[in-house]
């Protein structure tokens, strides 16, 4: 039977459903008002265990430490961490070290094996609750080749031998050679373990070598570099310390080599006494020029015409007392095939380092691991050409401080009229320290000869703001090879200065900025001991 409803009835349950949502309504606006109330406001949330560390980071140092680093976890008192040998975040079996009671990040793991591979699990601890303990968050990293040889010693190295030298009582099986002609495998006996020593010989004099010590298992101990000194050969003459150098140099035969013992060596100016040291000689053959020691260098105050193909190593050149030229100036009216300079050291020169102001070509320029320091470029530049030119300038594994205040680093002036070259200039691996800064119209490339190419790799620039940066002309390389270069307190170079008007033709846009933190700059001492720069390797390689 069909219900019925009257009129009333409609209009009460009307009523109610009204009567209802006013209810509904009422409740919903007391329930807004007490959230706005701040006494009720949510200010803190307690979870059932600490929250898993974030941002874990793995960093190898000094070879075989592991720095670990991770955010720090709201109410956590401490860390707990595990280490697993030969691993890749599968945790398995036992932990090869365990550490409780970490209060902060950084935490560096030391007396790990080298060349291994480890896992590393950390876990946010709340001390007396250890319901609490997070989850782990786990990261791992490689371990570098173990160190436990020392640097060698000059008076351990001879001609066609060597003594190599590690902490007493360390064990390893062998010791391998490279670098001559055939790799030379020495086998350690107790003996050379007891002392801490074992002596190679069969060497060839003259000779870099690398030397790779390894345990029984194939992994590396330690390594080590050096070079084998000179044995004299047919065409070597030995100077003397207190020799004339400069009467030493003109009698040399063509194509011989001086061999000087170390010591100082002034070129006279006309005087007889060493105060009017600070001459010039010239070299009109080619000749060699090298230092008897690898780390007592003899020291030539003087400065140096070059007229024919010279090589210079392990020599010091001071320009102190000198009339003000370049430390090595070519003076000759043919081209010649090259000047070298390696392991040597450059100072106190007053005009600049190297000078070309004849219509001639040098083949190649090359200054490999060499310091050169405090040369002021007072009414010149520091590598300067200007009436000739050169076919490659390389500089490498070196470090340049203190020089060329208020001019520029390479001048190269467009004598494609006079000569023909194709030059490239190269840079790698250098520091640069107070080097353009002088706040001058200069730059580090005043480049122009036609066709100039420019590399600059893997340097590490602090302190300069000339103010035309890298390059302001429009005959310099426009796209040169910028890559892995760091600076630090320098304008104009990887962007232009607030305020600079100058004209800047490009810039290392993708170069990194970071205080390398120098243990002693003042003292010339370039070590880096920002571990970051450390390790990106940038840079003159023997202050990292």
């Amino acid at each position: 039977m069909a219900s019925c409803l009257t009129n009333q009835t409609i209009k009460d349950n009307n009523m109610k459903k009204i009567f209802k949502y006013s209810l509904m309504l009422g409740a919903a606006t007391v329930a807004l008002a007490s959230c706005s109330e701040p006494d009720d406001e949510i200010t803190s949330a307690t979870y059932a265990r600490n929250f898993s560390p974030v941002n874990v980071e793995a960093r190898v140092s000094n070879k075989t430490n592991v720095r670990l680093s991770w955010a720090a976890v709201e109410g956590a008192t401490s860390y707990n961490i595990e280490v697993f040998a030969n691993d890749s975040l599968t945790f398995a079996g036992t932990a090869a070290k365990t550490f409780t009671g970490i209060t902060a990040s950084p935490y560096t793991v030391t007396g790990l094996e080298g060349e291994t591979q480890y896992s590393f699990r950390i876990q946010a601890v709340t001390d007396g609750n250890e319901s609490r303990n997070s989850k782990w968050s786990g990261v791992y990293a490689k371990t570098e080749a173990e160190q436990i040889m020392k640097s060698v010693a000059e008076e351990d190295i001879k001609g066609t031998s060597v003594t190599l030298r590690w902490e007493a009582g360390q064990a390893a099986a062998t010791i391998t050679l490279t670098g001559g002609a055939e790799p030379v495998v020495y086998n350690i006996t107790a003996a050379d373990i007891a002392a801490g020593a074992a002596t190679i010989t069969g060497l060839t004099p003259e000779t870099s070598y690398k030397a790779i010590m390894t345990a029984a298992s194939g992994k590396t101990r330690g390594n080590a570099s050096f070079k084998t000194s000179i044995e004299l050969a047919e065409n070597d003459i030995l100077v003397k310390a207190g020799s004339d150098i400069a009467q030493a140099i003109k009698d040399a035969p063509e194509g011989y080599r001086l061999i000087i013992e170390p010591g100082e060596y002034g070129i006279s100016k006309g005087g007889d006494e060493p105060a009017e040291f600070g001459g010039s000689v010239k070299v009109s053959k080619k000749l060699s020029i090298k230092g008897l020691r690898q780390a007592d260098h003899p020291i030539i105050k003087g400065r140096i015409e070059v007229e024919a193909d010279l090589d210079i190593d392990q020599v010091s050149f001071d320009g102190t007392g000198t009339d003000g030229g370049q430390a090595f100036n070519f003076t000759g009216e043919a081209n010649i095939d090259h000047l070298t300079i390696t392991n040597s050291e450059i100072t106190n020169y007053t005009k600049g380092c190297i000078y070309i102001n004849k219509p001639i070509v040098v083949n190649s320029i090359t200054i490999d691991n060499c310091i050169i320091s405090n040369i002021e470029c007072s009414g010149g530049d520091f590598f300067d050409s200007r009436a000739g030119g050169y076919n490659s300038f390389t500089l490498t594994n070196s470090t340049i401080y203190n020089s060329a205040a208020k001019r520029d680093v390479f001048r190269m002036d467009d004598a494609s009229g006079n000569v023909s070259a194709t030059p490239v200039i190269k840079v790698d691996h250098c520091t640069f320290s107070g080097v353009g800064n002088g706040a001058a119209n200069y730059r580090f490339f005043y480049v122009r000869f036609a066709g100039n190419k420019i590399t600059f790799t893997n340097n590490l620039v602090c302190d300069f703001n000339n103010k035309r940066g890298f390059a302001n002309q429009s005959s310099t390389d426009a796209e040169p090879t910028l890559a892995g270069n760091y600076y630090w307190n320098t304008q104009n170079l990887i962007s232009i200065a607030d305020g600079n008007t100058e004209k800047i033709t490009w810039f290392d846009a993708d170069g990194k900025t970071a205080d390398p933190l120098f243990a002693d700059a003042a003292k010339g001492d370039f070590t880096i001991t920002n571990e970051d720069v450390k390790a990106a390797k940038v840079g003159d390689p023997r202050w990292y």
